[in-house]
């Protein structure tokens, strides 16, 4: 039987967390930052944990993590 292999781009994406949730970083931004607010600039800042609904599906993308 062939290994598992993961998916490339989810890998870089996103990590586990000690208790076992998902983490990942916050979109928008990276770019046409001029438009947007200080405010909302600086909820961009960090992590994030996955919601729920998402989990199954990143799953499998990252088998054996």
């Amino acid at each position: 039987m062939p290994k598992m292999k993961s998916n490339s781009g989810a890998l870089k994406r996103f990590s586990k967390t000690g208790s076992g949730k998902w983490k990942r970083n916050k979109a928008f931004s990276s770019h046409i930052l001029t438009k947007k607010s200080p405010k909302r600039i600086r909820s961009f800042r960090g992590t994030e944990l996955v919601a729920q609904s998402d989990k199954k599906a990143l799953t499998r993308l990252l088998p054996g993590l």
